[in-house]
């Protein structure tokens, strides 16, 4: 926020006009000065509240100014409401508070007692019993100060709480009412809580506070605060052992401490350094930092941004079993909004690697946020934020996390492309065994009961290459989805390999990928790779024009690739159409045979008219000098 503005309301004598001449001159203005000042502007200063410039309105209460002060309240961030005696303090209830209501304004009020000079009732106990009633009426009454503008005591003061009130707002942290932290506030605490907490034991440790306090702060604390701090949560809660550290109770009830004593500007600058907005969300240019991925390319995480997903996955584990159950990545997700969207609707984790019992891997983890980082990048910074990413170098973002790789138009030159994730379309007719061959590429044991696939799902796993490189390969079986997704042409500009899979044991099962192809002859643009499951069965003749052996060789392609999953070698079939999507140039049909290398030739050329050119050019040289 740039500028606070500051709406001056009261009724006629109560010193508006004085507050505000005092609060310029820095002394009190003794002369008549005019019943409305004109506008002022102040720059900021030090000690100013988020270096914010602040404009000051004064108005009049007068019914035929009552145009003027609409206006001028709809304006303003804040109002100053000022009363001075008993005969003003009382319309405060009865006038002023009900018709900033009627205009529906959503500001917050401080209220100021003007001329305490006049007035010796300045105990806490008359002052408890004057405001407090009216600030538990009046929720949007932010704060109360009592003032003097001809003693110029607390002249600077009350429009620091204006200032404040805009910056530092009560409403959105603490309910009076219920002398309570809102819910909002006390779930980006408990998440701020989780990010400090580095080793997840549920304490905050001395070096996990002094860490916070600095990156608040930017300065630490000392051993006697750390100390005071520690005892003043003892006193308030009960039962707490900060021997270990302050835990989520008492980092809570700490902040609760400061909302109480007036000093929410401290929780404010909790929440500001990790990002949260004024109405506690979090800033969307944090969450969802510019990343764009031009045509032809993807995205992939970085090597900081697996580190950071295999930390998490080791942090969470806690009973070491190499999994995570369904406790663990409820905690590891605690401060985010939940899983992915995309991972509900996969059916997560059965996308990827599970152990035994059925938990996430490793693998499987860092295979999954491959996948989702290649499918939908923006989502992966989005939980890298909620997550707690802090990117190694401080002048980076986010997307620092994550790399895009180099543009792979076109895909027929010879060479590997630079990519460690690649997807595959799984396309065939019903029953072929495609939902078997994702099974089988995720370890999992071979089901003899046909299950149509409606959706499309997705299996990702690492495979190892040939030279021990390893590249994340998707796999994908389009489901009754299939005549959609072909026909859409940025879901195939962004797939790495067709698999055209049919069943050697049906007659009528190689014939769907025959007419595929003729419906859809955009495939032939993407490389490809055949294969025939269920090769442990009978092989039978299949009803088509051409034999699966003959189409492929009238093609110019390599023969159908015989495999079963239940054969321990499936796993060179996955090996296969790893290479071929990285190595694209491998997979594709050639209707022809490829056009003679001349470039030999065009070089010899090239080198004889150049020496013809200089011999010309030493014989004309020779004949002039002659």
């Amino acid at each position: 926020m740039a500028t606070v503005r500051v709406c001056v309301c009261g009724d006629e004598g109560t010193g508006k006009s004085s507050l505000i001449a005092s609060l310029v001159k820095d002394v009190f203005v003794s002369n008549k000065i005019q019943p409305v000042l004109p506008q002022i502007t102040i720059p900021p200063s030090i000690g100013t509240p988020e270096n914010v410039t602040t404009t000051i309105v004064d108005t009049s209460a007068r019914p035929q100014d009552r145009t003027t002060l609409r206006k001028e309240i709809r304006k303003s961030n804040v109002i100053l409401l000022v009363y001075s005696d008993h005969y003003s303090y009382e319309r405060v209830a009865l006038f002023w508070m009900p018709y900033f209501r009627s205009l529906g304004v959503n500001v917050p009020v401080v209220l100021c007692a003007n001329k305490s000079d006049l007035t010796d009732n300045t105990t806490p106990q008359v002052v408890e019993d004057e405001m407090l009633p009216v600030m538990n009426e009046f929720r949007e009454i932010d704060s109360c100060i009592r003032a003097s503008a001809r003693e110029h005591q607390n002249v600077n003061e009350t429009f620091f709480l204006c200032q404040k009130a805009v910056t530092h707002p009560i409403a959105p942290l603490f309910d009076y009412k219920e002398g309570n932290l809102k819910p909002a506030c006390v779930s980006a605490l408990k998440r701020i809580f989780y990010l400090c907490d580095k080793d997840q034991d549920g304490y905050l440790n001395d070096d996990e506070i002094q860490e916070f306090q600095y990156k608040c702060f930017d300065k630490p604390l000392s051993p006697e605060d750390l100390d005071n701090i520690k005892l003043s949560i003892a006193k308030s809660v009960p039962g707490s052992d900060t021997s270990k550290g302050v835990d989520m109770r008492g980092f809570l009830q700490l902040n609760k401490i400061y909302a109480e004593k007036g000093r929410h500007e401290t929780i404010w600058i909790i929440l500001r350094k990790y990002h949260y907005t004024d109405s506690l969300s979090l800033e969307d240019s944090f969450i969802h930092p510019k990343f764009d991925v031009p045509e032809y390319a993807s995205a992939e995480l970085s090597p900081a941004g697996y580190r950071f997903f295999m930390d998490l996955f080791l942090l969470f584990d806690k009973d070491n079993d190499g999994g995570l159950n369904d406790q663990e990545l409820d905690a590891l997700f605690a401060p985010t909004p939940g899983l992915p969207h995309s991972w509900v609707e996969s059916s997560f984790p059965s996308t990827t690697v599970r152990n035994e019992a059925g938990h996430i891997t490793l693998q499987g983890w860092l295979a999954q946020w491959s996948m989702t980082t290649f499918l939908e990048p923006k989502t992966t910074l989005e939980y890298l934020a909620y997550l707690g990413f802090e990117p190694p170098n401080a002048r980076e973002t986010l997307a620092s996390a994550l790399k895009v790789t180099k543009p792979r138009k076109r895909r027929r030159r010879p060479g590997r492309v630079e990519r460690n994730v690649v997807l595959c379309y799984i396309i065939g007719a019903s029953g072929a065994g495609k939902s078997s061959l994702l099974d089988a590429f995720l370890n999992r044991p071979f089901d003899g009961l046909y299950n149509p696939t409606i959706k499309p799902r997705r299996a990702v796993n690492s495979v190892e290459l040939q030279g021990g490189k390893q590249c994340y390969l998707i796999l994908e079986e389009l489901g009754e989805l299939e005549p959609a997704i072909l026909e859409n042409q940025v879901r195939l500009d962004s797939c790495d390999l067709i698999c055209y899979a049919y069943d050697s044991s049906d007659p009528d099962s190689f014939s769907h990928i025959v007419d595929l192809r003729k419906r859809y002859p955009q495939l032939d643009d993407l490389p490809s790779i055949y294969t025939a499951l269920k090769a442990d069965k009978d092989k039978t003749t299949q009803r088509s024009e051409l034999q699966p052996d003959q189409y492929t060789s009238s093609l110019m392609m390599s023969t159908p690739v015989h495999v079963s999953v239940t054969w321990n070698s499936i796993g060179e079939l996955f090996v296969a159409l790893a290479e071929a999507a990285t190595n694209p140039s491998t997979a594709f049909p050639k209707s022809e045979e490829p056009p003679p290398d001349r470039t030999s030739l065009y070089l010899a050329l090239g080198a004889t008219t150049c020496a013809a050119v200089a011999a010309f050019m030493i014989w004309r040289r020779s004949t002039n000098s002659a």
